[in-house]
């Protein structure tokens, strides 16, 4: 990540505190391992901007550096302008984290307050008169080199790869929805207007595509071998396994033809009874790999899981609400047939035959990879388009280390949720689907601040 620096300025504040902000800004964004650029401190009294000139001059500079910065570090040292501010900052077309310096007690004589607090309203009012977004966080006024702001610096550029990353991306849809799944529909058009283009396929070209490969071909026998290294395929027959290998391949052919950077597969039920697999061990791959991918034509699930894995650096699982855990009302059981990826288990996984396909058609869904959810805190979240908008709730829980049966079939975790049962009901009344996504770690804020406040997502509130 590499960020852009602005500094302002007032010509009545005391002006020697810019300096020392500059190198405790550039400290701070170097310790925490970002980059930066920043605009020659000789062009400017002490680098920074204070009058609209010299914010045009700031706007320039940054425009030529365009593409090369994933957000703006707005410092405030001071009670800056912010007439000089909004005319720097105006068309920068990335998150702005406004940061202002705390005063200190017994440094409150002319020569040493600066009174930030009170000029950061000044900046960011005049920011919401342009609809010029930005981003706040906590504390109001925060020193760069405090813990504080390593923890603000680090969340911001979670938003800022976010931001990047769900600007405008391609998603694959590799099927048709199954005609029973009324839950996961979506709008096509309302996604573009958010970047998302959605490529379609037939999945008969996919099966086509599959029955072409031979069991012979060194890419086949390639990803053979990386998908035993993955999960454990000693309980299916080498055939399935076979055939698993090269829908895998057919999978990344997909993905490099048409530059798809999250996709979703129907599994359900033509794969089980032509090819004789389910899909659930590639899309943990795939999950595993950084490609957001969903099952059962939830496209939508594969936008929040983008979103997420952008925002933590580590995978997102598509998961179902799906079973009480016993009389605790704050715990649920999340589940799906297997498209957990690895890291989030607690070991490798196990490939067996799908249960529910063997009930009816014995040997067609050889795929589902068993295993269970490790402990750790989380982020759940999904959305849906309706009229014309892509509506969307986050929220925060735990998945615990409480022991699920060993013949529970699937992946699964026990997740704790404060206030879980009225959680529920607003889901349930605002529409949202049967399914989940859940990522790694407190992304709550993160995601609501980069998918609503710069994306334009509505974002519905569950909690009380």
């Amino acid at each position: 990540m590499k960020f852009a620096l602005f500094f302002g300025n007032r010509g009545f504040m005391p002006g020697e505190l810019i300096t020392g902000a500059r190198k405790e800004m550039i400290e701070a964004v170097e310790r925490a391992g970002y980059e930066y650029i920043a605009l020659d401190e000789n062009l400017t009294r002490f680098g920074a901007i204070e009058t609209r000139d010299e914010g045009k001059l700031y706007h320039d500079w940054l425009k030529s550096h365009e593409g090369e910065y994933d957000g703006v570090i707005l410092c405030m040292p001071i009670f800056i302008d912010e007439n000089g501010a909004v005319a720097a900052l105006q068309d920068a077309g990335v998150p702005i984290l406004m940061q202002a310096y705390p005063d200190e007690i017994g440094k409150m004589d002319f020569k040493h307050r600066r009174d930030a607090f009170c000029g950061k309203f000044s900046v960011t009012d005049v920011f919401y008169q342009y609809k010029i977004p930005f981003t706040m966080m906590k504390p109001h006024v925060v020193h760069p080199l405090s813990e504080a702001f390593a923890q603000n610096l680090k969340d911001f550029a979670a938003i800022c790869r976010v931001v990047k990353g769900m600007k405008r991306f391609n998603v694959g849809c590799l099927g048709a929805r199954t005609t029973a799944f009324k839950t996961v529909r979506f709008d096509e058009v309302t996604l573009q207007r958010y970047g998302i283009n959605v490529e379609s396929f037939d999945l008969s070209e996919l099966i086509d595509f599959v029955n072409k490969k031979k069991d012979g071909d060194k890419e086949v026998l390639a990803r053979l071998e990386r998908l035993r290294n993955y999960a454990d395929f000693g309980k299916t027959p080498e055939k399935n396994q076979l055939t698993l290998a090269k829908m895998s391949v057919v999978l990344d052919e997909y993905i490099e033809a048409y530059h798809l950077d999250a996709l979703t597969v129907r599994c359900w039920n033509e794969l089980e009874t032509i090819l004789r697999v389910c899909p659930c061990v590639l899309v943990s791959e795939l999950n595993e790999r950084g490609i957001a991918c969903s099952c059962e034509i939830d496209l939508t699930s594969a936008i929040t899981m983008r979103a997420m894995a952008l925002a933590s650096g580590q995978p997102a699982a598509c998961l179902d609400w799906n079973n009480n855990y016993g009389d605790d009302e704050n715990k649920v059981i999340l589940f799906h047939c297997g498209p957990v990826a690895r890291s989030l288990l607690t070991g490798k996984g196990t490939v067996i035959e799908h249960k529910m396909f063997a009930k009816g058609d014995p040997g067609s869904g050889w795929g589902s990879n068993e295993g269970r959810i490790k402990a750790m805190d989380i982020t759940y979240s999904n959305g849906f388009t309706e009229d014309g908008k892509f509506k969307m709730y986050a929220d925060e829980g735990r998945i615990t280390a409480d022991p699920i049966e060993k013949e529970y079939f699937g992946s699964a975790g026990v997740v704790e949720i404060p206030d879980l049962q009225n959680k529920l009901i607003r889901l349930a009344k605002g529409g949202f689907k049967h399914h989940t996504t859940v990522g790694v770690g407190h992304m709550k804020d993160v995601l609501e601040e980069a998918l609503g406040n710069y994306l334009g997502y509505e974002i519905v509130q569950i909690g009380g």
